[in-house]
């Protein structure tokens, strides 16, 4: 379902989360595939991914990558946490539309 080649969402693991988030502005979209709210969430994050430079993109599947779920406590999915330098700044629960997002992350670039 995921190309990373093909998209600006990067696919996160468990074994490499902590080096994913631990520099710069960086927003993980916690997520599953049955999730039909992550999957319409999905174009509004390539969206940005496109659009704002500075901030980096990933995904982690949680039925896959458990661990990093757990770590940061999460129940309900979408869960979107931005991490800068790798540490949580903001957290939103549920499908969230493009201007919330991108008001969100240049909130805390």
């Amino acid at each position: 379902m995921f190309r990373e080649g093909k998209l600006m969402v990067k696919i996160i693991s468990s074994e490499n989360f902590d080096s994913f988030i631990a520099s710069g502005l960086v927003l993980v979209d916690f997520f599953a595939e049955w999730c039909g709210p992550c999957r319409m969430l999905t174009p509004i994050l390539e969206n940005l991914a496109a659009e704002l430079p500075h901030v980096t993109i990933g995904k982690i599947n949680i039925d896959e990558n458990s661990k990093p779920a757990e770590t940061y406590e999460v129940s309900s999915i979408p869960t979107l946490i931005l991490f800068k330098d790798g540490n949580e700044v903001a957290r939103v629960v549920g499908l969230k539309d493009k201007e919330f997002l991108t008001n969100l992350i240049n909130k805390h670039a």
